[in-house]
């Protein structure tokens, strides 16, 4: 595939994927009675109003990244750490819906356009529409993918974190919140450089021909476990909507 190509229609699916998870946030966020992203005017389908410049270069070059987070006043909730886990699984959680329904558009217009081709004779300019048009849907699965699981690992700042503070200790919640700080940096150290120490390592045969010692080091690219994770995703998705019948 045509490098630039892919980051043309990358973009719109970087712009569509960020604005669904930040309007899920601030939807269920209002929904449980905090009024602050409204108000703020981020209960928005505007992507302008949720693009963070560095979240998403970092997505388009390798994959992943992230969008201006909507603000979010907890003392609003009956239950502060339930409505913020809430709140935050609301996001990854409209990714992995939006990318199953890109799946499904892919494989409803390769039908149609099957079917088309059948029937009509159809010009070059109307068949590299048909290979644009699928070629967006599968950039839009991989990357709303991408983006949910991205956001789902328990490490601040990501939606993850929260979402475990429901299921930890209230000490070791507290512990969280008292480091977020820490653990940000060395997020984003393990996302920029994880990849180059992997391959770095790897270049030596003695760990390259080592079963163990190279799974461990593959281990600190994240963004290479993160890549594994969201093929095994894709796949399933694909297989499953393959089970129902007039696909």
């Amino acid at each position: 595939m045509n490098e630039i190509l892919y980051k043309i229609f990358s973009l719109p699916a970087i712009l569509l994927a960020i604005t669904v998870h930040e309007y899920a946030h601030g939807y269920v966020s209002y929904k449980l009675g905090d009024p602050t992203a409204k108000s703020l005017g981020r209960l928005s389908l505007n992507p302008l109003h949720h693009l963070d410049p560095i979240g998403a270069l970092l997505m388009l070059l390798v994959g992943f990244g992230w969008a201006k987070p909507v603000p979010v006043n907890a003392r609003y909730f009956k239950n502060p750490r339930k409505g913020m886990a809430l709140v935050s699984v609301a996001g990854p959680a409209s990714n992995i819906l939006l990318a199953i329904l890109s799946a499904l558009i892919y494989l409803l217009s390769i039908l149609g356009f099957n079917a088309m081709l059948g029937a009509l004779n159809v010009s070059e300019f109307m068949f590299k529409c048909m290979q644009y048009w699928l070629l967006f849907w599968q950039i839009n699965h991989v990357m709303n993918l991408s983006f949910a699981l991205f956001n789902l690992i328990p490490l601040p700042p990501l939606d993850g974190s929260k979402i475990l503070s429901l299921f930890i200790p209230k000490k070791h919640f507290i512990w969280l919140l008292q480091h977020e700080r820490q653990l940000s940096l060395f997020f984003m150290i393990w996302l920029l450089l994880g990849s180059r120490l992997s391959n770095f390592l790897l270049s030596y045969p003695s760990i390259a021909r080592s079963p163990i010692l190279s799974f461990i080091v593959k281990c600190f690219s994240l963004t290479g476990w993160l890549g594994d994770a969201v093929s095994f995703l894709s796949d399933l998705i694909y297989k499953l909507l393959e089970l129902i019948p007039f696909l």
